[in-house]
């Protein structure tokens, strides 16, 4: 199950390149992760600030 970026997202970009996937992208007002790309690593989660990307359901 892919990641997701939660509303709590600042939108730092700091996940978007530590990605292996090249699944985060900017999106508007905060990033996304594209689920057909993501490997469920969870290297983002790690790297992201303020806790805004979680499992997906």
């Amino acid at each position: 199950m892919a990641h997701v970026i939660t509303d709590e997202c600042v939108s730092c970009g700091t996940c978007e390149p530590e990605c292996p996937c090249d699944a985060i992208s900017a999106g508007d007002p905060i990033y996304v992760i594209d689920p057909e790309k993501c490997s469920d690593c969870g290297v983002c989660v790690d790297v992201c600030p303020v806790a805004a990307i979680k499992p997906g359901e």
